[in-house]
């Protein structure tokens, strides 16, 4: 019998204590809030989904944001009871939650570990002074190593993040601060290049020309190291920004990146269904207050066509080494063109399709961007 597929849900915490000027998520400063409101709500919600999604046991519990260790610990541990009773959970599941050096105290990360979290992600960035300040951190590099440590000692699954091609960083930089950060032994780190997002603080300082984002050469001079580095130390590349050794990869991030079924609660959240043999995109409300006022009305939800999720389904598969399964009655044959596109891209090494698996190669990786307008346009 062929194993279910996986599910997962996603949960929005929308606040930080500070938004940073590379972000644009939906965030907002951390202000007083009423535990007990957004318990009912966020169990109101996913009581909502579990009624459609049935006979389904979940394969992870993201809890993202915003920064959701700033949640009351009674509404994560609400959460987490309220996902084991409306769906229980698949053998062996991930519970992941991210979090700041600010927030690393060894009590605190016990109790998240006592409500089930089973996974934790940090959002150190780097490791050096001068870049925390120019990314608007409010933690400096001493206090990010001490997070890390913390974090090793009390969950059996950590991973953090690192931001790469910064204006002015060299590549000998570069390799210093990632074998330092190899150094922890982390089974899985996330390493983003510096992407200037519109609307952002860093998009109007860009646009005033107070500072230069990173030429294409050293983004990809880093890109390149990174993946040297990371193989060498037994983290390959699985995705293009993340890296694990085996055992560890982020099996929420991977439903997403495989296409398959996943909730989202909270405000601005989205989610990804398959019901009634229809593929639905889900959004919740984004205002926290338009949120919590809205309930299963606040959400917008769209039956997506083959046309959108065959999009969706590349743009996200191909990010992976292990790349998306292309059948041979698939909507992606339908246009002829796209079929002599693909050939093309084969040729020229950036593909590969092999028994039905479509890959980027590394050199395609590295310009996926391109690798996708060839396959979608």
């Amino acid at each position: 019998m062929k194993p279910p597929a996986p599910i997962g849900v996603y949960v929005h915490w929308p606040y930080c204590a500070r938004i940073c000027p590379y972000c644009d998520f939906n965030i907002y400063k951390n202000k007083a809030i009423d535990a007990a409101r957004w318990i009912d709500v966020l169990t109101r919600d996913l009581e909502y989904w579990a009624a459609r999604t049935p006979d389904r046991r979940l394969t992870s519990l993201y809890f993202g944001g915003g920064t959701p260790s700033l949640a009351p610990l009674s509404v994560i541990n609400a959460v987490i009871r309220a996902c084991e009773r409306l769906w229980g959970f698949a053998p062996d599941p991930e519970i992941t939650i991210e979090t700041n050096p600010t927030d690393a105290e060894q009590s605190h990360f016990e109790a998240l570990a006592n409500a089930g979290v089973n996974r934790l992600s940090l959002g150190v960035q780097s490791l050096r002074d001068d870049a925390l300040t120019f990314l608007g951190r409010n933690h400096d590099a001493a206090s990010a190593k001490r997070a890390i440590r913390t974090a090793q000692r009390t969950f059996s699954r950590t991973t953090f993040d690192l931001i790469y091609a910064r204006p002015g960083q060299t590549l000998d930089a570069w390799r210093e601060e990632l074998r330092e950060a190899l150094d922890f032994g982390a089974g899985h780190l996330s390493l983003y290049q510096l992407t200037i997002e519109p609307g952002t603080a860093f998009a109007k300082a860009v646009s005033a020309g107070r500072w230069t984002p990173a030429d294409e050469d050293q983004c990809a001079d880093q890109f390149d190291l990174a993946q040297e580095m990371t193989a060498a130390a037994g983290l390959p590349a699985y995705e293009i920004s993340n890296h694990a050794a085996p055992g560890e990869r982020s099996q929420h991030n991977l439903i997403y990146w495989n296409y398959h079924d996943y909730i989202g609660v909270g405000p601005g959240a989205h989610g990804r269904l398959t019901i009634d043999r229809r593929r639905l995109a889900t959004e919740a409300a984004k205002a926290p207050a338009d949120y919590l006022a809205g309930g299963a009305d606040g959400y917008t939800i769209e039956a997506l066509d083959e046309a959108a999720q065959l999009v969706e389904r590349l743009t996200m598969g191909l990010r992976l080494t292990d790349g998306v399964t292309l059948y041979a009655d698939d909507y992606f044959y339908a246009d002829e063109a796209r079929t002599e596109r693909l050939n093309a891209l084969i040729t020229d090494g950036l593909v590969t399709l092999d028994c039905g698996r479509l890959r980027a190669t590394a050199n395609g990786r590295r310009v996926l961007n391109a690798v996708l307008y060839e396959l979608l346009r």
